[in-house]
């Protein structure tokens, strides 16, 4: 046997006991009390609580945009997860015009598997809707194990938006083929709008780059995209929700049946738009920019009634001096802020001051995903799955710098956010990665994680 951790507290999803899990040949293989098996290596994990290992499904690693690439590589970027308990990320390929699915996907596979920390898959943004896109890739896409596309309802200028009709043709090809829908939800007219008069009036510090997308805005869109899944009966997954008008017409889609699924982000749970009136708030531009408290407020609740699905980071940081471009113009700023290194310690942390249970945790940040996204080995804590395990000490306070982070940023908007517990060890697939403040893995053992359709 190569691992047997032993007298830990057992977290899933549903479940909390005391008990023993083994490990061979990257697999769970047996749970139990008292077992009495032989192994490798043996940790007493007694006093401290054994996690599957998190699902990051929304990150941008080396992500061209705003004239700069993201800071965290995918070295860089699965070294960070796997130091905050985070052993799948998903990562978004973007098809630009002309290219197709499987092309777009092979070339990031390709940059990835050499330097992979953790395992990997990917959803593909589609900004180009060929006819051989549609007719074509997409069942052949979900075949290579790609069951989730994405659609930006903005960024025209950036040609990455695409049209309602566009939306709703993705919307049923990917259902035909088995496959979820994802979709940033913005307006971008009313949002050009806003701008061409803040820039106009010289208001153009972080603060519009709220004011130019705030809570209606985002809201809109929302609701659009809400509709359309509707009206055609295809599953939707809506990433970063960080507006309360939004997210109830998701939830009431939810509770009439629909296939609606939602995703939000620590920095929504954590701050509020008053942060772009701070003296470093381009720091903290992204989009959706973080909404009033109202917002934030039903976004808790949402989190802690069940009808948000899951909490993941969209990732996407860039140096200060890169966001300095936009210290006079919010419009030149970057947009992205880090957090996959702290997706489980924040959320864990909510669970350990009550706020959530430590099963709610497993299930937003390991379990929904795994099931939402068709990851059939990932997930939970079961005999047969990856043996994806997190050691966790609810004991151990740990204030967050960018000098105890593991990625390649200068600056983190998570800095001096102090955290009650924190992961000591990560196993991926059996192998310890993270021991206690150090990435102990290696570039390439990541694995590509291939998928099973809905079908």
């Amino acid at each position: 046997m190569e691992l047997l951790i032993k007298n830990g507290t057992i977290i899933t999803a549903s479940e909390s006991y005391v008990g023993d899990i083994a490990v061979d040949s990257g697999k769970i293989v047996c749970i139990g009390t008292g077992l009495s098996i032989e192994a490798d290596r043996v940790v007493d994990a007694a006093g401290k609580l054994v996690l599957p290992g998190a699902i990051d499904a929304h990150t941008h690693l080396a992500m061209p945009f705003g004239g700069t690439v993201s800071a965290d590589g995918y070295l860089s970027g699965t070294k960070a997860a796997a130091c905050g308990g985070v052993t799948t990320v998903f990562d978004y390929p973007m098809q630009r015009k002309g290219k197709g699915i499987l092309e777009t996907v092979e070339a990031r596979k390709a940059l990835c598997d050499p330097e992979a920390c953790v395992d990997y898959a990917f959803h593909c943004i589609i900004t180009d809707l060929n006819e051989d896109t549609l007719l074509d890739e997409f069942e052949a896409a979900v075949e290579y194990g790609i069951t989730s596309f994405k659609c930006f309802l903005v960024y025209k200028k950036e040609g990455m938006m695409v049209d309602d009709g566009t939306l709703v043709k993705v919307l049923l090809k990917a259902k035909e083929a088995g496959a979820i829908t994802n979709i940033h939800a913005e307006n971008p007219d009313l949002i050009d709008l806003n701008i061409e008069t803040f820039k106009k009036e010289g208001k153009t510090s972080p603060w519009y780059h709220y004011l130019s997308r705030p809570e209606f805005v985002e809201a809109e869109a929302d609701k659009r995209a809400v509709h359309w899944a509707k009206s055609v009966d295809a599953p939707l997954y809506i990433v970063h929700m960080a507006d309360k008008e939004g997210l109830e017409a998701a939830i009431a889609a939810k509770l009439e049946g629909y296939d609606i699924y939602v995703e939000t982000c620590p920095q929504y749970l954590e701050f509020t738009c008053d942060v772009y009136k701070r003296e470093d708030g381009r720091n903290f531009v992204c989009s959706p920019p973080m909404k009033g408290q109202e917002s934030k407020d039903a976004l808790w609740a949402a989190v802690q009634n069940g009808t948000i699905d899951t909490v993941a980071t969209d990732h996407c940081p860039f140096q200060s001096y890169e966001k300095d471009w936009g210290k006079d113009d919010f419009t030149k700023i970057p947009n992205g802020c880090a957090g996959v290194e702290n997706l489980y310690p924040y959320m864990l942390s909510a669970a350990n001051e009550g706020k959530i249970t430590f099963n709610r945790a497993v299930e937003l940040c390991s379990t929904n995903p795994a099931k939402i996204f068709g990851c059939a080995g990932k997930g939970s804590l079961t005999v047969g799955k990856d043996a994806d395990i997190v050691i966790y000490d609810p004991t151990k306070d740990f204030t967050i710098s960018v000098s105890n982070m593991h990625s390649d940023y200068d600056h983190t908007i998570w800095e001096g956010k102090t955290v009650h517990g924190y992961p000591v060890q990560t196993y991926l697939r059996g192998k310890l990665v993270y021991d206690n403040g150090e990435f102990v893995g290696e570039p390439g053992y990541g694995q590509y994680v291939k998928r099973i359709p809905k079908k």
